[in-house]
């Protein structure tokens, strides 16, 4: 629902509603302003006095109702279009018919266009259509006959009420539109990171205990027949949209830079990778990145090497290298192995095997960086990795994620 929130607190409706917040004010006081500048040419100036007194305080008294569109009821829409309808028709009591028929404006003047937009923003265009439909009878009551004046006031509060009830409509859907596709973005990013969990220990587990029941023969066989069928059922939930992982480090310590969010040297994290048949090959100096990006980066090169153990055989021979540019850190994973054969990438994703297509390059995407596999059967297989350092574009990716 963070999602939702924050596209409500993004809605183009308030700063409309703030907008004829201020405008039913200003208009109010533009009415009265016209009639004080001419009160002595009222035929009965204590009507307009009257009118004008509970114009101001309702105008006044109702700013809160033109809050938002919660707060602007059916009942006050019903009431103010009604003390606007009555100002109009009022007038021709108050003024003299030469005035009126001079075409000065009526008591509440353009005032009532507030309260016809009001109807546009709370209830679209329909709602704008038929306020300004009863306005605009009124107005041509009021005058008696029509007049090129009365017209062009009619058809322009018309227009512009129902093309801004048009807009609105138009705002509203869109809003919930990008709120749905927030919340949907949130929850599958949310089911990612579970996924990536299930598949760096759950899905690992199951396939170890199928290969060595299949080995061990008897009871652990069936086990381990059992514990394949569950991996397969758990792969096809796990790649219904989402994408898992093939390694993670574990949870940082006390002391361990990443504990605090700060810089962390690439090195310490790699060097437990390198062993009889790993080797790595890195600056001698520090590589810093954000410790965000330097996990996942880490665990990327963790899930590249798991796949040349698991594909390449336990004595395939795999060479790490460590690149430390001015804009980016760059980690290249090569191996001797067969290599991969063209098409079983894709054959894999469907098979909901998914730890090169989305592990790899969807930890990196996560960082802002970028993926290469470049594989060539009988020659084997070299993965680079690219992160950038700015440690601005790291914090906007992972926010985003969470």
């Amino acid at each position: 629902m963070a999602g939702r929130e924050r596209v409500m607190k993004m809605s183009v409706e308030q700063p409309l509603w703030r907008a004829l917040a201020g405008y039913r004010v200003l208009t109010m006081l533009y009415a009265l302003g016209l009639f004080l500048s001419a009160y002595e040419d009222f035929a009965r100036p204590w009507v307009a006095v009257a009118y004008f007194a509970v114009l101001g305080v309702w105008t006044l008294a109702t700013l809160p109702r033109v809050a938002n569109a919660a707060s602007c009821t059916k009942r006050f829409l019903t009431v103010d279009l009604a003390i606007a309808l009555a100002g109009i028709l009022l007038t021709r009591v108050a003024d003299s018919v030469e005035r009126i028929d001079a075409g000065n404006a009526t008591l509440p003047s353009i005032w009532t266009a507030g309260s016809v937009l009001a109807f546009a923003l709370k209830g679209g265009w329909r709602w704008a259509a038929f306020a300004s439909t009863l306005v605009a009878a009124a107005n041509l009551l009021h005058r008696g006959s029509p007049t090129r004046d009365t017209v062009h006031a009619v058809i322009l509060v018309w227009v512009a009420s129902i093309a801004i009830g048009y807009v609105v409509e138009v705002a509203r859907a869109s809003e919930r539109t990008l709120a749905r596709a927030l919340e949907i973005e949130a929850a599958t990013r949310e089911r990612e990171r579970l996924a990536r969990d299930i598949h760096d220990s759950v899905l690992q587990v199951l396939a170890m205990v199928q290969r060595r029941g299949a080995v061990i023969g008897g009871e652990a066989a069936e086990l381990g027949r059992l514990a394949g069928e569950q991996e397969v059922a758990l792969r096809t939930l796990v790649s219904g949209g989402l994408r898992p992982a093939d390694a993670v480090l574990p949870p940082p310590r006390a002391g361990d830079p990443r504990a605090d969010g700060g810089p962390v040297d690439l090195r310490t994290l790699l060097t437990p990778f390198a062993g009889a048949r790993v080797s790595l090959a890195q600056p001698g100096s520090p590589v810093p990145l954000p410790s965000a990006a330097a996990t996942e980066l880490a665990a990327a090169v963790g899930a590249a090497l798991d796949n040349v153990r698991r594909h390449a055989g336990e004595d395939a021979r795999a060479w790490i290298l460590v690149e430390d540019e001015p804009d980016e850190v760059i980690v290249t994973v090569r191996d001797d192995g067969p290599g991969i054969p063209e098409g079983r990438l894709a054959q894999a994703e469907g098979e909901g095997r998914l730890g090169v297509a989305l592990s790899i390059r969807g930890r990196l995407r996560d960082i802002g960086g970028t993926a290469e596999l470049v594989s060539v059967p009988g020659q084997g297989t070299e993965v680079e990795l690219k992160v950038p350092k700015d440690d601005q574009t790291v914090r906007g990716r992972r926010g985003h994620d969470e």
